[in-house]
């Protein structure tokens, strides 16, 4: 069982209300192989929303303001249900401040990327599940 980024399988909950689907990864849910997660929506947060970034390891909108608590949250929510599916592996959308895999945004939202991980990634592969990045 694998566990994905909802953006990718075709929901259109990034900050933006857009998807960024990718054939492969809607037809491992609609087989339900995978299962798919919105780690931002699950943490209290709306769609659209502003655009967040990681800086100094809180969470931030373009606005100032401190979103931290409700990524934690959401990365907490988002673990669990990869858990009770017995997901294995993950693959999630590059860059994101929960979903980025080894590449984020470097907090000065000005499409720089810097070294890091989203916190879903992180609560990931602190349970020990491969995470792949999706672009």
């Amino acid at each position: 069982m694998k566990v994905v980024s909802a953006c990718l399988a075709g929901v259109p909950c990034r900050f933006d209300c857009q998807a960024k689907e990718r054939a492969q990864i809607r037809e491992w849910v609609e087989k339900g192989e995978a299962v798919a997660v919105c780690p931002e929506q699950m943490g209290g947060l709306s769609t659209p929303r502003p655009p967040s970034e990681i800086q100094n390891g809180r969470v931030v909108t373009n606005q100032g303001a401190d979103v931290t608590a409700q990524f934690i949250a959401g990365a907490d929510v988002a673990l669990k249900v990869a858990l009770e599916n017995g997901a294995t592996e993950a693959y999630l959308k590059s860059k994101s401040p929960s979903c980025g895999v080894g590449i984020i945004y470097d907090g000065s939202f000005s499409g720089k990327t810097v070294e890091g991980n989203g916190f879903f990634t992180e609560a990931l592969l602190k349970a020990g599940i491969k995470v792949t990045a999706v672009d």
